[in-house]
């Protein structure tokens, strides 16, 4: 059996703890927004969540870094991962916490092999329709000009976002706003493009295997009719012989006595 690397190791340790811290960040983060009451120890603790959970992707990060065997070829490999890790310091804004926090659980669940790709596809799909509405409802709720106002709105704005449907009974005013809509509109047509590239190779797969399995009966009927035709042509062959070897023993069992050798009457 192939022994695991260091890093294998360390990435197969921490894959379910981080995850776990995904989902408490998500928890963090969507308190504050849906309930706008929250009093401002509850906003700093869920803050303090978030950057606990952001410092442990760095974490991680920087031990897989180290236990890689060429960082190099590591840094230049991962280099989204260092840009998420990085993000959040350059400007220390909720949104960026958040964009950070997708992309390296994202690229943790990539590297997870027991997850198909069907199941990353609907996690992703939850993921950013649940996160699009939260982003999108905390940067329009106290915009005056603003019309998604409730957390209702916000989900069925972001789910006509990423389906590329766009009724335009709810749309974002705020700049902030807009870029979460290109980047949901830009997320739903990669995710769709993945679903159909994943249905279309699904039936190609079938197909392909029907025509194995076609031809190989194919093959197998056309070797039994060699056989069946090489038996016919013995047959014929054994048939063929047979007569002779009669006709020639009787010819042989009923042949005159040579002249002279008559018997003679008493």
């Amino acid at each position: 059996m192939e022994q695991l690397s260091a890093q294998a190791r360390w990435e197969r340790f921490t894959e379910r703890p981080l995850l776990g811290l995904a989902v408490a960040f998500a928890v963090a983060y969507a308190v504050p927004i849906v309930d706008a009451s929250a009093g401002r120890s509850l906003t700093a603790v869920c803050t303090g969540v978030e950057w606990v959970v952001w410092g442990a992707f760095a974490l991680d990060y920087l031990v897989r870094l180290a236990l890689a065997p060429h960082r190099k070829t590591f840094v230049r490999r991962h280099w989204l991962d260092l840009c998420a890790v990085v993000l959040p310091v350059l400007q220390p804004l909720r949104l960026l916490r958040l964009v950070s926090t997708l992309l390296l659980v994202g690229r943790r669940a990539r590297m997870a092999p027991q997850i198909r790709l069907t199941t990353y596809v609907v996690g992703a799909v939850i993921g950013l329709l649940m996160f699009g509405s939260l982003a999108v409802l905390s940067v329009e709720r106290e915009s005056p000009h603003g019309n998604i106002r409730t957390l209702g709105d916000a989900v069925w704005w972001s789910f006509t976002t990423m389906t590329t449907v766009g009724y335009g009974d709810h749309a974002p005013t705020t700049g902030l706003g807009r870029m979460i809509a290109v980047g949901l509109m830009l997320s739903g047509i990669a995710l769709l493009g993945v679903v159909t590239a994943n249905i279309a190779a699904w039936f190609i797969s079938r197909f392909e295997k029907d025509d194995v399995e076609e031809r190989r009966q194919t093959e197998a009927i056309a070797a039994l009719a060699e056989e069946v035709r090489l038996l016919r042509a013995e047959v014929a062959r054994l048939t063929e012989a047979e007569p002779r070897r009669d006709a020639e023993g009787c010819a042989v069992g009923n042949s005159s006595p040579a002249p002279g050798n008559e018997p003679r009457a008493s």
